[in-house]
């Protein structure tokens, strides 16, 4: 299992290959569609939710999906957005740091969840604009499928967490 640090490093270098020019509906779908048919080839009981200033752009649940994953989905969209980072790496941080997200940003648990799955939609020239969020895999699956998803549509090459 390779070390905080280098997953805070490759995560680092997929949110820097991961700008749009632009981020519209027909993208979100295309993401969408790609995050849903992911879960499908899996068989796993999934949510994706994909947003762009508070504009819900996407939203899907494959069979199976546990009714918590909707507030999942909530709790990850509060982390990127309030720090425009990866869920992922801000719980990899707050790992690193041994510290709560209580402890260190005084936030509450019920509100922000530092679990893999949200990924920040950046603008190429704006920065943070939305976020791209999956739930219902164990959050590196979470994570990379997002990635994958994203980048996918981009039409980018990016390194995946191994």
């Amino acid at each position: 299992m390779p070390s905080i640090d280098e997953d805070l490093q490759l995560i680092a270098d997929q949110e820097r290959l991961l700008h749009f020019e632009s981020f519209s509906a027909e993208i979100a779908w295309a993401v969408g569609n790609a995050l849903r048919t992911e879960a499908k080839m899996r068989k796993a009981g999934m949510t994706f939710e994909i947003r762009i200033a508070e504009r819900v752009l996407f939203a899907c649940s494959t069979d199976g999906a546990a009714p918590g994953q909707a507030d999942w989905i909530r709790r990850k969209r509060n982390v990127v957005m309030r720090f425009g980072r990866s869920s992922y790496a801000m719980g990899l941080l707050l790992e690193k740091e041994g510290k709560t997200i209580e402890q260190r940003h005084g936030l509450t648990l019920a509100d922000y969840a530092m679990h893999g799955g949200g990924v920040p939609i950046l603008l190429t020239g704006t920065g943070l604009v939305g976020s791209v969020i999956s739930s219902g895999l164990d959050q590196r699956t979470d994570h990379n499928i997002v990635v994958k998803a994203m980048a996918s549509v981009l039409g980018v090459a990016v390194p995946g967490l191994g």
